[in-house]
């Protein structure tokens, strides 16, 4: 039903603003019926518009299930299934239809899971404004670097309506990041949640919904709005072993609220008891504000609203377990039964049993069927979207995703090398080996070295030789400045993955470190020969060779990185120095001069031109060179 045959019809063009909380459990929130926790704003959110009790997104990781939310696709329709994967232009975003139709688009990331430069790309596409996290931060801190706290993200949105919100109607987006993990809730939340951390931070991002939504009514923009406000997953919290999130299906995790303030309030107050899915947010907004909507895998809920209409059938999936070398999960959801696909198949009773604790699933039984019927009519009309290529994870990005307690695909480089993923182990069996492991990245991330290595020798007792723990462990011994014992773990690695570029280059470098030349050697030009483009080995074989002097080898090495990466400042100054090693002055200060005119501001660059300009005589060079070094310095320690 289209809302322009309503008696009072919304008005056509509302201000839209969408509020995205990650993380958020729908039975952690006051209006949900949780008596535990204070959240007023949602709660009157919730008094002023219409209240979905049974809403569910399809998947439990951030990056996907917002794509989901600003498509009304599903994942395997939109094809990001992945951090890093891009949104493909054929898929159209809520932000670029309403833009094209005249609204100003801003959108205000809480954390850089979601920057499009990085680790979302393509979800920018649309927005006047996004605000993406810096690409070189100010901070070590992870407040700016990784996460913005959601008063920060709420205020930055609204310094952008203060400058932008003239004449044009307005989207924007705000996503409050802060009930994800580390629960961190600053005070006075912290105090009055201290032993329930995770809703303290609910609590937290509670009052800063309640800052912006007193921002819109002091500027009168509250009562003519469309808010939709939902979250874009939930928690494990412990249900079936999964502490966090991304490994399974079940309603602790993908169980979401679902918030939709009308303008005028119009059925203010009410609640919709039948099923609905995040997919169903793009077309409702573009049907809400009379705009044609597309064919897409979720609908309008004007029905839902305003006449009950009948319940949809909810889709979840995850390939978040193969990550792991675990398989990956799809289930369905209808008529009051949930049938979960996996490698031992689940099947739950929902009104019997909300808390999926009793695996009802035969294959014959005829609910079996009928369920398993429709996830295959669902893979029958998806398209093709497995040749989305993934985005150039950089080495800082990487970094980035496992501070945020997340691997990146290459952890798990070659542990999935089985061709039918239902072969693969079944993630029930191995979640304990999940939550270690994530324990593990947040400890380190921390600085509590012991306790992420504690979490790791667990996890190898469990699953003896599992990679990546061992990558891990190697990885955490290099950090803490212990190469020596990371050699063990790389070494082992190497013997389980023989054929792992990375895995040789790791383990060659480990031994660089630990002054084992001639073995680093070895290893690391067996890693080129199984990945001949990999730079970082030709850099470190380089390096090895200025160590020992050996200057005409080590130019080869750098020279070979460069025609790999020209771009590489770090095979370019190996190279400098190598030039310098056997006096080519002349030659060295020209490279470096290339450098520097790129506008590079390194103390060492400046270092080297000192030097390759006094070798030659041109002492009103060098001594600009050393100032200019002297400085940075100087700046570099403040």
């Amino acid at each position: 039903m289209s809302p322009s045959s309503l008696t009072n019809p919304p008005p056509a063009r509302s201000n839209v603003y969408l509020i995205t909380i990650d993380t958020l459990r729908s039975d952690h929130v006051g209006c949900y019926g949780y008596e535990r926790i204070q959240t007023p704003a949602m709660d009157q959110l919730a008094r002023d518009g219409i209240r979905f009790e049974q809403a569910f997104t399809p998947s439990p990781l951030t990056n996907v299930s917002h794509t989901t939310i600003l498509t009304g696709l599903l994942p395997s329709s939109h094809g990001v299934r992945d951090f890093g994967t891009p949104l493909m232009p054929a898929y159209p975003t809520l932000s670029e239809t309403l833009r094209k139709n005249g609204y100003r688009t801003a959108a205000f990331i809480g954390a850089v899971i979601l920057d499009s430069k990085t680790l979302a790309p393509g979800l920018d596409r649309g927005f006047d404004f996004y605000d993406d996290f810096p690409q070189q931060p100010a901070t070590k801190s992870r407040w700016g670097r990784l996460e913005r706290r959601g008063m920060d993200v709420v205020q930055r949105a609204e310094d952008w309506l203060n400058k932008s919100a003239a004449d044009a109607h307005q989207f924007v987006w705000i996503h409050l990041y802060d009930p994800h993990d580390p629960y961190e809730p600053p005070a006075p939340f912290y105090e009055e949640y201290k032993s329930r951390l995770y809703d303290g931070e609910i609590a937290y991002a509670d009052s800063a919904l309640a800052h912006f939504l007193a921002y819109l009514k002091r500027n009168n923009w509250y009562e003519d709005a469309l808010i939709i406000l939902v979250g874009d997953h939930g928690e494990g919290l412990g249900e079936h072993g999964e502490d966090t999130h991304g490994i399974f299906l079940y309603d602790s995790t993908a169980h979401v609220p679902l918030i939709v303030k009308l303008p005028g309030q119009q059925e203010a107050g009410k609640v919709v008891h039948g099923q609905v899915r995040t997919t169903d947010i793009a077309p409702t907004v573009l049907d809400l504000l009379s705009f044609p909507v597309p064919s897409l895998d979720g609908v309008s809920l004007s029905g839902a609203m305003f006449k009950n209409e009948n319940p949809q059938t909810v889709f979840g999936e995850t390939d978040y377990p193969v990550r792991f070398g675990w398989a990956p999960l799809r289930s369905v959801r209808k008529d009051g039964f949930k049938l979960i696909e996996s490698p031992r198949p689940e099947l739950y009773d929902l009104q019997a049993d909300p808390g999926e604790t009793r695996n009802r699933y035969v294959p014959w039984d005829a609910t079996t069927q009928k369920l398993r019927k429709a996830l295959a009519e669902l893979r029958a009309k998806s398209p093709r979207t497995e040749s989305n290529s993934r985005a150039a994870v950089t080495a800082a990005t990487v970094s980035e995703l496992r501070a945020l307690g997340y691997l990146d695909a290459s952890d798990a480089r070659s542990t999935t090398s089985v061709p039918e993923p239902s072969l693969l182990p079944d993630p029930k069996d191995k979640i304990e080996q999940h939550n270690l492991l994530h324990h593990a990245v947040m400890a380190a991330e921390d600085g509590r070295i012991e306790d992420a290595r504690a979490a790791l020798q667990r996890l190898m007792r469990l699953q003896p030789d599992y990679p990546i723990a061992l990558r891990q462990l190697g990885q955490l011994e290099m950090s803490s400045g212990n190469p020596a014992k990371a050699v063990q773990y790389f070494k082992r690695l190497c013997e389980v993955l023989p054929t792992d570029a990375t895995a040789a280059f790791e383990y060659g470098r480990s031994l660089s470190l630990s002054a084992q030349l001639p073995a680093a050697r070895v290893v690391l030009l067996n890693s080129l020969k199984l990945n001949p483009n990999q730079i970082e080995a030709r850099v470190l074989l380089g390096q090895m060779d200025l160590k020992s002097s050996n200057y005409k080898s080590a130019e080869s090495e750098f020279e070979s990185a460069l025609q790999t990466n020209p771009a590489s400042t770090e095979a370019q100054i190996g190279l400098a120095r190598a030039l310098l090693g056997q006096k080519k002055f002349a030659d060295a200060a020209e490279m470096l001069e290339v450098i520097a005119s790129t506008g590079s501001e390194s103390a060492e660059l400046f270092d080297l031109l000192a030097v390759a300009y006094r070798a030659q005589g041109k002492r009103r060079q060098a001594k600009q060179a050393e100032e200019r070094a002297r400085n940075l310095k100087t700046t570099s320690r403040r």
